[in-house]
């Protein structure tokens, strides 16, 4: 069903690109070998072709493969979705890499960040690449006919507004670019975090309503609008100086009383090669080893925590292995003693031929590989293969449940703790994890139990900025500045900078301090 979908959908966006020197912001020009009224009346279905193409952003490299690249930037490194796993797991407590090329080391180690470093450049040019290509159709589609115009135009808006949030969260401003603004020759100006959000909070108010509650698999929901929703709002105190943890808990809620979700029954299961369609899964982000080939969705975790002197591959569905994942105490520790423990998520480490301490995150058999995700089928045969065919959940509702109860413990208005504790052991009953009460419902549970549930899903960073938790010394692990057993960090950490290209191109962008 799932290369069904690509087949029907994905191969249809060729003639319709967009070029985009990301470096130079926005201006962008569309390169068509038909109009689009010129394609719509040859095929019908060619704004789902486009529309799919939008959602492939953030997992595939570009149109044409593994080794092409919407960007100008290296296919392999440069996805979307790779972004997102660098920028907010390897960067945080949990994930370490080995390899050390040219920038993953001030990463994995959270210290010496530069302007200079092409993997915060990477991000930035995706977002600025997914941004102008929503513009490109939003400024089109009110002048064609299409079958579900307004459903396919609150699609593209939830997915530039996806891409918008990513900007609030990681850089911190950035510059706002509707379709009004696309094809503007001069350089926009900087938009600030606080009117960033704004924008995204209006977004996602307006098309929430026009959102349906189930579509097409891989397609935004009005579950998939009141998802990020929470998640801004959970955030905005950091964002904005507001807290506003009363609305996060509304739109959860909203998710998880209002949505078609339900958790599963098996943990692995989301995180298995046949999880497409889970009834728990809001919004995935789609990979098929033949269809949607690329280095930068779930291969990139799957192959990047594997390698054949260690570990099986063949167990996890992968016929190459990196040798570059592996987690850390600050990660594994949180469920106690591993070969003693009841919870199915305290036995997906490898341990075998790996040593506890990280005494040095380039040796590979120091820290514990995770085998979260694998490219193997949680129900029937599979086969091994070089590319993933896990689709990756950004959105689940387990996150709505403690987003919920993060909430209610934040003494959130509307948000209640006798349900939060049911939500947590829903969670954690699951996993065969032993339930809490409500004494032991506290901000510090909440923030383990995340780690627990939610690592190497694209969380940790934000979590723990969240908590107070990233910068400065309150909160040590490995690894963290530099140093074994972790030192303190910079506030001016709790955003990357602005990389230099951005700053070049763009004279009215500048700098965050401290970079």
């Amino acid at each position: 069903m799932k290369n069904k979908i690509f087949k029907i959908l994905f191969g249809l966006v060729v003639v319709f690109t967009v070029n985009i020197s990301c470096t130079d912001d926005l201006n962008t020009e569309p390169i068509t070998e038909l109009s689009l009224d010129e394609l719509l009346a040859q095929d019908p279905q060619a704004v789902e072709g486009i529309l799919s193409r939008l959602y492939g952003s953030f997992a595939l490299s570009g149109a044409d493969g593994p080794e092409s690249s919407d960007i100008s930037d290296n296919p392999g490194e440069s996805p979307f979705l790779r972004g997102i796993i660098n920028l907010q797991d390897f960067a945080a407590d949990a994930m370490k890499n080995r390899w050390g090329d040219n920038g993953l080391d001030q990463l994995t180690t959270t210290s010496d960040w530069t302007p200079e470093n092409k993997f915060f450049r990477y991000l930035y040019n995706r977002i600025f690449f997914t941004i102008p290509q929503c513009n490109n159709l939003l400024a089109i589609l009110p002048n064609v006919e299409v079958e579900n115009k307004d459903v396919i135009i609150s699609e593209v808006r939830f997915i530039r507004a996806l891409s918008n949030y990513y900007l609030i969260d990681v850089f911190g401003k950035g510059v706002l670019a509707t379709e009004d603004t696309f094809g503007q020759t001069e350089p926009l100006p900087e938009a600030s975090r606080q009117e960033l959000f704004d924008f995204v909070e209006a977004e996602l108010l307006e098309i929430e309503a026009l959102l349906p509650a189930t579509n097409t698999y891989g397609r935004a929901t009005k579950g998939a609008a009141q998802m990020l929703l929470a998640k801004l709002y959970l955030n905005a105190e950091v964002y904005t100086g507001t807290p506003k943890y009363g609305e996060a808990a509304t739109y959860a809620n909203k998710v998880i009383t209002e949505g078609p979700y339900t958790l599963v029954n098996d943990y692995v299961s989301l995180f298995s090669a046949d999880n497409e369609g889970s009834a728990e899964i809001i919004l995935p982000l789609i990979a098929d080893a033949q269809v949607s080939q690329s280095f930068g969705n779930t291969t990139y975790i799957v192959n990047g925590s594997l390698n054949s002197e260690t570990t099986p591959l063949a167990q996890y569905g992968a016929t190459e292995g990196w040798a570059g994942h592996r987690s850390s105490k600050a990660w594994y520790g949180l469920y106690g003693n591993l070969e003693t423990s009841t919870d199915t998520r305290a036995s997906l480490f490898w341990t075998e031929g790996h040593n506890y301490e990280m005494e040095d995150y380039k040796e590979w058999t120091d820290g514990y590989p995770s085998v979260k995700f694998r490219n193997t089928n949680f129900v029937g045969e599979s086969l091994p293969s070089k590319f993933s065919s896990t689709d990756f959940p950004l959105f689940r509702l387990a996150d709505a449940y403690l987003m919920y109860a993060e909430c209610a413990v934040r003494g959130a208005a509307g948000a209640d703790m006798g349900t939060a504790v049911q939500y947590v052991n829903a969670v954690r009953t699951r996993s065969n994890a032993s339930t809490i009460t409500q004494t032991d419902l506290t901000e510090q549970f909440i923030i383990d139990e995340r780690g627990r549930e939610l690592n190497l899903e694209g969380h940790r960073r934000t979590d723990l900025i969240r908590f107070g938790m990233f910068t400065g010394s309150s909160y040590l692990w490995p690894w963290k500045g530099g140093v074994k057993e972790g030192t303190s960090i910079p506030a001016t950490y709790k955003l990357y900078p602005i990389p230099s290209s951005a700053l070049q191109a763009n004279p009215n962008l500048t700098q965050n301090p401290g970079f």
